[in-house]
């Protein structure tokens, strides 16, 4: 078989603890780049590339925030939607204010903002867990959504209460706004993705990332052994936001062109944290498996009557859907309660040990 890790022998601790340590690992994630920075640009359509690439990337991100804190941490949220609108409304004034700073750089200096209002947030869980930090951070979404609707200040007084994304440039290529097309907004944001989930990666596998683990799996243990909770659980509350509210902000700057505060409501938390429970907690390719299954594959279900020629009412093929998805749901959470990517890396431990049982 091809996956084998026969004969790839290594002589030194970094090249054991590389986050991938198998030649055909490294060799698939290039490919994986190359196709997502060169073939779908150059293949996908507009209605490809706009109503999936790139929700499925922005969603993928979200969930890699929550999974931060639920997977690797341990601190259960239901605010992740009310972070990416922090996010997306610090982006929103900040364009206002500084209309001559680099869009890249105000959609990226959005999660600061969200990061800060997240460790306010995070210090009930210094003292309370489980089901009650559940009820904080749900109290946390409906504040921030009464924020959103009530100050105007926010969405600089607009009569519809909305905000609406202005046009800009990078180089003289237009990046936001109505003129901006849909591949020039695909790789910004995939490359923000890209970048983004490298720093998850190394952030977990560094000392900041044994310290969530430790606190998830037995946090007054963890604290015996020298780990500090309140810096612990505020860094990973404050990550995990930071990751959102840039969520949030390439959702309304370089996906939808204009936001609600419908668009953060409490449905898109519950949303995201489906992605994470069905990718698999405590796993940056789970968050981007289970956003592929939220957001994905609806649309493919929603094309294949029209793809056999088959004519089904709208409400009708909506109801079939969500049968569909939720029967797929219980499936996969039935064969592997840890999720897709559980199912994933059993099947490439099988590859390497084939054809000899385990």
């Amino acid at each position: 078989m091809f996956y084998r890790e026969a004969g790839q022998f290594k002589t030194n601790y970094k090249d054991d603890q590389a986050v991938f340590p198998i030649l055909q690992d490294r060799l698939a994630i290039g490919l994986f780049l190359i196709v997502a920075f060169v073939a779908i640009p150059y293949f996908g359509n507009d209605f490809f590339i706009n109503s999936m690439m790139i929700p499925f990337l922005i969603f993928s991100l979200a969930a890699i925030g929550l999974n931060i804190l639920t997977g690797y941490t341990g601190q259960i949220s239901l605010g992740t939607g009310a972070f990416m609108g922090v996010g997306a409304y610090s982006c929103y004034k900040m364009t206002s204010i500084f209309p001559d700073v680099n869009i890249i750089i105000l959609i990226v200096g959005s999660g600061c903002f969200s990061a800060v209002i997240g460790m306010i947030f995070g210090l009930p869980s210094l003292r309370i867990k489980g089901f009650y930090l559940v009820v904080t951070t749900l109290a946390a979404q409906f504040f921030l959504e009464w924020c959103f609707i009530t100050i105007g200040w926010l969405y600089n007084y607009n009569d519809s209460g909305a905000i609406e994304v202005p046009q800009r440039e990078m180089f003289g290529i237009i990046v936001t706004g109505a003129s901006a097309t849909p591949v020039t907004r695909y790789l910004v944001v995939l490359s923000i993705v890209v970048v983004m989930t490298w720093v998850a990666s190394n952030i977990i596998r560094g000392r900041i990332g044994r310290a969530w683990m430790m606190i998830r799996d037995m946090d007054i243990a963890a604290e015996l052994m020298g780990v500090r909770p309140l810096q612990a659980k505020i860094s990973a509350f404050a990550v995990s936001s930071f990751y959102a509210g840039v969520a949030g902000a390439m959702m309304v700057f370089l996906w939808l062109g204009a936001a609600e505060v419908e668009s953060f409501d409490v449905n898109h938390s519950f949303l995201i944290l489906f992605m994470v429970v069905l990718g698999g907690l405590g796993s940056l390719l789970g968050s981007f498996m289970g956003a592929a299954f939220i957001t994905l594959l609806p649309i493919v279900l929603g094309a294949i009557p029209g793809i056999l020629g088959l004519h089904i009412n709208a409400a009708a093929l909506e109801h079939v859907k969500f049968m569909i998805i939720g029967a797929l749901i219980i499936f996969f959470l039935i064969m592997e309660p840890h999720g897709l990517a559980r199912l994933w890396a059993i099947g490439k431990q099988k590859l390497r040990v084939w054809p000899f049982p385990y």
